[in-house]
């Protein structure tokens, strides 16, 4: 008797987590050796704007998630594809958000570690978890999501 397939990605890890842990390494590497990058009247102001455009992003999509009724969690079914918000702008806005909070956090504490280990959270975050939510959508909305990955880019 055959078994229909999980209603979701399969994406089974939290993506923030994706982004804390190796930020967390470069913190604690930064602790016992730290590296700066820049002087600090310039990083504290990037930093603030790119936590800022970080917030601002994950804030806007997760109501765009919820004003089209679909959960933002990737283990939960997904119920409709959105467009709206920075979804227009791109397909994950709140990944995009995740890494400008990183950066910014990153800026802060103003190490270069951190910065050393983003690109691990950006190949797990493409790898392990976009390719995985973007098989779910084509598989699930067809034509409607092939439309959307054709007008709108992945990252920016």
């Amino acid at each position: 008797m055959p078994t229909n397939p999980p209603d979701h990605s399969g994406v089974a890890f939290p993506p923030p987590f994706l982004y804390a842990i190796p930020l967390a390494a470069g913190l604690l590497l930064h602790w016992a050796h730290p590296i700066r990058l820049m002087p600090r009247g310039i990083a504290l102001p990037l930093a603030l704007l790119l936590v800022a455009i970080g917030f601002a992003l994950g804030g806007s999509a997760m109501g765009s998630f919820f004003r089209a009724r679909t959960s933002p969690i990737p283990i939960k079914p997904t119920t409709a594809i959105v467009e709206t918000g920075p979804y227009r702008l791109t397909r994950n806005p709140m990944y995009v958000g995740l890494a400008a909070l990183y950066l910014g956090i990153t800026l802060w504490v103003d190490s270069l570690w951190p910065l050393l280990f983003l690109p691990i959270s950006l190949f797990t975050i493409q790898r392990f978890v976009i390719a995985r939510e973007e098989r779910y959508l084509e598989a699930k909305f067809g034509d409607q999501y092939r439309g959307y990955k054709a007008r709108v880019r992945r990252w920016l």
